[in-house]
């Protein structure tokens, strides 16, 4: 036993604090628990985060995780579409989204969203995110602060496993 001992745990130390290194600074495997991202991704879809953002730029459409400026969800994770970047006026009107008044295409809803919203200004560090079921998704839209910090972010969606079952 003393022999396995020696011979293996430095291996299994050092495996452990590399796969602990990667999961926090790298990237890591996550699973979605709500449909506010359908059809995008279903419940239960598995993603990858790429948590390296310094070495991303993240633009209008690109799906982040990061935790929300919600009371009580401080400790949640939320995986939504950026819609708007700093400096950008959004505003939801006739069931579509206008940015810097322009209407956003974007085919990957299935409906027109039922409600209005905005104009408002994307502060400087901060963004602004919408589910893709855009009528039942609890996003800024319907925060008290619609703006996520930049330090609040966690990582960027660089791949989705849809759940086989």
């Amino acid at each position: 036993m003393l022999k396995f001992m020696k011979q293996w745990l430095p291996s299994i130390v050092i495996a452990v604090v590399i796969s602990l290194f990667v999961r926090t600074y790298v990237a890591e495997a996550m699973r979605v628990p709500t449909g506010s991202m359908i059809p995008t991704i279903q419940i239960n879809d598995r993603l990858i985060v790429e948590k390296m953002l310094w070495m991303t730029t993240l633009e209008h459409g690109d799906i982040v995780v990061f935790t929300p400026p919600v009371a009580g969800d401080e400790n949640k994770r939320y995986v939504k579409r950026l819609m708007g970047l700093p400096g950008d006026t959004l505003e939801i009107k006739d069931g579509a989204l206008y940015r810097n008044g322009a209407k956003v295409n974007e085919p990957y809803l299935n409906e027109q969203m039922d409600y209005t919203f905005g104009p408002v200004t994307v502060p400087a560090d901060h963004y602004f995110f919408l589910g893709d079921n855009r009528n039942i998704s609890y996003d800024a839209h319907l925060w008290d602060t619609p703006f996520v910090s930049k330090d609040k972010l966690i990582g960027k969606v660089i791949a989705e496993f849809s759940n086989p079952f």
